[in-house]
């Protein structure tokens, strides 16, 4: 089985599909069908669909890979088997490439602007724990196949001290209190809200400091403050149309949710073989 990709997850999603009875699956025969791409875009999540297909014992033949660009026409994968089983599984294979394809074409849009944006440094793009519940790991590797960093995959990844801990206990108590707690292997992250908090934050020892929410001016002038050892990461409502701005301030890191709650469906369609 793929990674993070789970039997119980696939019978979950067919069963929301098939429901108690579908009359319309009645086919003899075997068939064979490909799913094909309508438009253009950046291909992912052909991992999880082969999958789906394998477990109804369908054979598949991928005809591209993960990250690859796609022209209207292009064909993605290849299914051949029992016709009941083809037609049981070509709807869920077309959401999960279709959703994850919209999630690395937009990773790679963002992407591509933060190369000509940033033209001092590099500015990685990656995404946020914003994903749908039990699709994280096809969003997060749909943004790695999009170009993008998957950020941490889990609360326990990194140690990020966020507004609420800072309410609680103060910026200098929360970064002392929980990195005696952390790992040394772990890192230690901090959401600001001000260039002079950024300033406090990377004196007291945070590792990374987020920019929250902040104008790219205000993010500037934080990331010209903050000494060059520590990374520098933007978040917080950015959208592709804002990447450019934010990349020309020099941050290191624009994480976005957007990418994978905000993202439209590449279109596809699964065709069976006359």
């Amino acid at each position: 089985m793929r990674p993070l990709l789970t039997t119980d997850a696939i019978e979950r999603w067919l069963r929301e599909d098939i429901g108690h009875r579908d009359v319309t699956n009645d086919v003899p025969g075997e068939t064979t069908g490909q799913l094909v791409s309508t438009e253009p875009g950046v291909i992912a999540g052909i991992d999880a669909a082969s999958a789906v297909f394998e477990y109804l014992d369908v054979a598949v033949t991928p005809t591209v890979s993960a990250g690859d660009r796609v022209d209207p026409g292009t064909t993605v994968l290849k299914a051949s088997g029992d016709a009941q089983a083809v037609l049981r599984g070509e709807r869920l294979v077309v959401n999960l490439v279709g959703h994850a394809s919209g999630v690395a074409t937009q990773t790679r849009q963002a992407v591509e602007m933060t190369k000509t944006a940033n033209t001092t440094g590099e500015t990685h793009i990656a995404g946020t724990r914003k994903t749908t519940p039990g699709l994280r790991g096809i969003e997060k590797r749909a943004v790695v196949a999009g170009g993008g960093d998957t950020h941490r995959l889990t609360l326990s990844g990194l140690v990020m001290i966020k507004d609420n801990h800072i309410a609680e206990l103060g910026l200098t108590k929360a970064i002392n209190r929980f990195r005696e707690r952390k790992s040394f292997a772990t890192k230690l992250e901090v959401e600001v809200e001000s260039p002079e908090m950024a300033v406090q934050a990377a004196e007291a020892g945070a590792d990374i400091v987020l920019f929250d929410n902040l104008h790219p001016e205000t993010v500037r002038q934080g990331v010209m403050r903050v000494p060059d050892d520590i990374l520098t990461e933007a978040s917080g409502g950015i959208t592709v149309e804002m990447v450019d701005a934010y990349a020309e301030t020099g941050v290191d890191i624009i994480s976005m949710g957007s990418l994978t709650h905000s993202a439209s469906s590449l279109d596809l369609s699964f065709r069976t073989d006359e």
